[in-house]
C-alpha cells in the first residue's frame, strides 16, 4: 500500500466534514471516490497532500501514512511531499506563460536549470501525457491558446514533470466534452503503470471503466470500499445500492 489513512477527521471551523476515514490505497492502481455533492471526497483527497493546510479555519486529527511517514506529523517537509503527491483540478488552470514554461516550472523550483535536463524533463512529461506530438512544434507558444482538453492534459504533464508517486484527480474530466473526456481516460489507465492515481468523480460510468478501487462517500463518512467491480456488483451497505442505481434520495 501506498497511502494508510487512519480514523482521519476533518472540521471546517465546527463543521465535522471527514469522520474516521480510515482506507488503504494501493500502489500503481486507478482508486475512485464518488458519492453525491457535499460529502467529502474533495475534502478528503486535498488532505493526502495537505492542501487543506491552506485553509485556516480545517482542523485534522489522525494520520496519512505515506510511504512509512506520517504526512501530519510536524517535521514533514509540505513542499517535498507535494512533489511526490501531485494534484490536477476540476477546471484547467495552465499557468499564463509557454507551454514549455509551464512544465519546467516545478523542475526549476526544485532547483533544475540547466537546459539540456529541461528539455528532457517537459519532452519526456509532454509525452507522458500524451499531448507531446501535438504541441512539439509550439512549445514557446502560450498555453492559454490550447483547447480545453489540451489545457487539461498540459496540468497533468505539468504535475508528472516532478515525477511523483500520486496523482491526485479532482474532477479532472467534468468541464470537459466526450471526446476530450475519452483521451483523459484512456491517458489515466496507462499512467497507472507508474503511478498511483486517486480520483473525484460524479460520473460513475467513469468509474466503472477505469477505476479498479472505489470508494463510496457520504456525509463525510467512508461507507464502503472495495474493487470497482465488487462494489458496482454486489455492493454490502443499502446506502451504497442506492446510489448506484439512482434510487438515492
Amino acid at each position: 500500500m501506498i497511502i494508510n489513512v487512519q480514523k482521519l477527521n476533518l472540521w471546517y471551523a465546527d463543521n465535522h466534514a471527514l469522520k474516521d476515514i480510515s482506507m488503504d490505497v494501493p500502489r500503481n492502481q486507478i482508486t475512485a471516490l464518488i458519492g453525491p455533492s457535499g460529502c467529502g471526497k474533495s475534502t478528503f483527497l486535498k488532505t493526502l497532500n495537505r492542501m487543506q493546510d491552506l485553509n485556516p479555519i480545517v482542523r485534522i486529527e489522525g494520520e496519512v501514512w505515506y510511504n512509512g511517514n506520517n504526512i501530519y506529523d510536524p517535521k514533514m517537509d509540505v513542499t517535498d511531499l507535494r512533489k511526490h503527491i501531485g494534484m490536477v483540478f476540476q477546471k484547467a488552470n495552465p499557468f499564463p506563460m509557454s507551454i514549455y514554461d509551464n512544465i519546467a516550472y516545478g523542475p526549476r523550483t526544485h532547483g533544475i536549470r540547466a537546459r539540456a535536463k529541461l528539455d528532457a524533463i517537459v519532452e519526456k512529461a509532454l509525452k507522458d501525457a500524451a499531448i507531446w506530438d501535438e504541441v512539439k512544434d509550439r512549445l514557446r507558444k502560450p498555453a492559454l491558446s490550447l483547447s480545453g482538453g489540451q489545457q487539461q492534459r498540459l496540468c497533468i504533464a505539468r504535475a508528472l514533470a516532478v515525477e511523483p508517486d500520486i496523482l491526485l484527480m479532482d474532477e479532472a474530466t467534468s468541464a470537459l466534452d466526450p471526446i476530450s473526456t475519452g483521451r483523459i481516460e484512456e491517458l489515466v489507465t496507462q499512467l497507472k503503470k507508474k503511478y498511483t492515481v486517486i480520483m473525484v468523480t460524479h460520473n460513475m460510468q467513469q468509474a466503472v471503466r477505469i477505476s479498479d478501487q472505489c470508494a463510496f462517500f457520504l456525509l463525510g463518512e467512508l461507507i464502503e470500499y472495495s474493487d470497482t467491480s465488487t462494489l458496482f456488483s454486489t455492493p454490502t451497505d443499502k446506502r451504497t445500492e442506492d446510489y448506484i442505481t439512482g434510487r438515492f434520495g
